[in-house]
Formats: structure tokens, sequence, C-alpha cells
């Protein structure tokens, strides 16, 4: 058995360039900042930033396209996926990314004693892919807790 489980909570990097596919799903593409601070050897306080590549599909890239925005905060859930590719020069270049399952706006934005809604990709085995994209795999759910 393995697991392959993400969760991440940060800022939102830039607004998420959405694609319309041939098959009718959606992409949207974002990236999210999250930080880590500690203090050095000399007591100075150090902030270290890591980027994700983010990567939502179907209803979910309806809903990023239309609310997720550059700075928001958010929550996010998903799965990281490793691929490779030839660049126009044909060097041969990696990419790490985070298949977004759900996610959650966090933060300022919510109204006080409103839980922020929370969005989850809904399986949809029909739906096809085009435009040289690839539906991401569906995972098995038949985790034994």
């Amino acid at each position: 058995m393995s697991v392959n489980k993400v969760i991440l909570v940060g800022n939102v990097g830039k607004d998420p360039e959405v694609r319309h596919l041939e098959g009718g799903a959606t992409v949207a593409r974002f990236s999210l900042a999250t930080n880590e601070t500690y203090t050095d050897k000399s007591g100075k306080k150090v902030t270290q930033t890591e980027w994700h590549n983010i990567v939502v599909w179907r209803g979910l890239a309806d809903i990023a396209e239309k609310y997720v925005k550059a700075g928001k905060l958010l929550y996010v859930e998903g799965r990281i996926r490793s691929s490779s590719y030839e660049d126009k020069d044909g060097n041969k270049r990696y990419t790490t990314e985070i298949l977004c399952d759900n996610f959650r706006f966090l933060g300022p934005n919510t109204s006080q004693g409103e839980k922020a809604p929370t969005y989850t990709e809904e399986k949809n085995e029909n739906a096809v892919a085009s435009d040289n994209e690839i539906a991401p795999p569906q995972p098995d759910d038949d985790l034994p807790f």
C-alpha cells in the first residue's frame, strides 16, 4: 500500500491560468507560496518561501477561475505528480505539480462565525481531456481507515 497525499496552506502567487479543453473539461493552474520561518545561528529570523504549482481540474477549475485570486490564503489538498518533458532546445526538463482534490479559502475574507466552503473535485469517469492534456488518474479510494 502507498499514500500520495499533500496538504498545503499558503498564499496564491498569481491568478489562475485557465484552459477550456475541447472535451468540455477545464484545467486551472496557479502557484501557491508556503513560508517557513526559523532563527539562524546568529539569531536572525529567516523566512524561506517554497513555491508549489497547483493544478485543478473540471468543476474545481471553474470555481478557481471565478474566486481564486493572487494573495488569497488557501488550504489545498491533493497529490504530487512529477513529470518530464523536452524543451524547444531539446533539453530534458522536470516539473512537480500538486493535483488538487479540494481547497478552502482561509483568512480574513470569510465572515466571522461563517465557515468557509470547501470545494471538492467531483469524480467524472466520462470526462475526456484533449489539446495534448491527459486527464489525471483518479485515486483508488479503498484505504483501510
